[in-house]
């Protein structure tokens, strides 16, 4: 464990950090913004994950639909998601020339984050969901920690357009919506078939075919809302 006494780090990162277990005494904390898995999380006594949990579900009453195990639930779910893309696509298109290809704050852009939904749809649907081994899409941008990119066929390097990244995104709306047509619940609650192969992602081996779907579903939500915060401060620099 590190311990840390009497430090200054106004203004640190912590970027892609395990602070499980952590501890914060007798600390200032003003102006912070949180962003991660977070769960039982004590404030001055308080825990507050539930109060941060019911709020987000007011603000977005997608993540019910997204919770459900009810295939029409899913499926407006997945409508949803979709069309807020849309407009968020949408509201791309009417900024800047190249706003699409900026990153604010060392994040991704939306062209990227729109690269890594490729990917996760790739892992967690066609391969966790349908039990496919067929080649990840080139363009498909994995997290830095995600091992043997390589031997998974992604182009790192690959510079694709917005139009050249949607154009994928939606054919791979088409499978999700065509498959989600027609599943019952009973499919859902089996054991997802994953390939039985060392290929990302490890992990979602004896894990339920509800289980790989939410994941799709809730990538889509949580990177939805990563691109919209950021093309707002986008926006704020330019109104300067």
């Amino acid at each position: 464990m590190r311990r840390f006494n009497d430090e200054d780090l106004t203004g640190a990162e912590f970027r892609e950090c395990d602070l499980s277990r952590a501890r914060l005494v007798g600390v200032v904390m003003q102006d912070v913004e949180i962003d991660g898995l977070v769960t039982n999380l004590v404030v001055n006594g308080v825990e507050v994950m539930s109060y941060v949990e019911a709020e987000l579900d007011r603000r977005h009453p997608v993540r019910l639909l997204i919770r459900s195990d009810e295939p029409a639930d899913l499926r407006e779910a997945w409508r949803q998601l979709r069309k807020a893309w849309a407009t968020t696509t949408e509201r791309a298109g009417s900024m800047a020339e190249g706003s699409e290809h900026l990153g604010v704050d060392g994040e991704w852009s939306m062209v990227e984050t729109l690269r890594h939904l490729v990917f996760v749809h790739d892992s967690w649907f066609r391969r966790c969901v349908l039990g496919l081994t067929e080649p990840f899409t080139a363009m498909g941008l994995a997290s830095p920690f995600v091992p043997g990119q390589e031997g998974l066929g992604l182009d790192r390097s690959a510079r694709p357009s917005l139009d050249e990244v949607l154009t994928v995104r939606d054919r791979q709306a088409s499978e999700i919506e065509a498959w989600l047509a027609e599943v019952t619940p009973e499919e859902l609650a089996k054991p997802a078939p994953v390939p039985d192969d060392d290929n990302w992602p490890p992990y979602a081996k004896g894990r339920r075919v509800r289980q790989c779907l939410g994941t799709v579903l809730n990538e889509e939500w949580a990177h939805h809302g990563f691109c919209v915060r950021d093309l707002d401060k986008l926006s704020r620099r330019v109104a300067q």
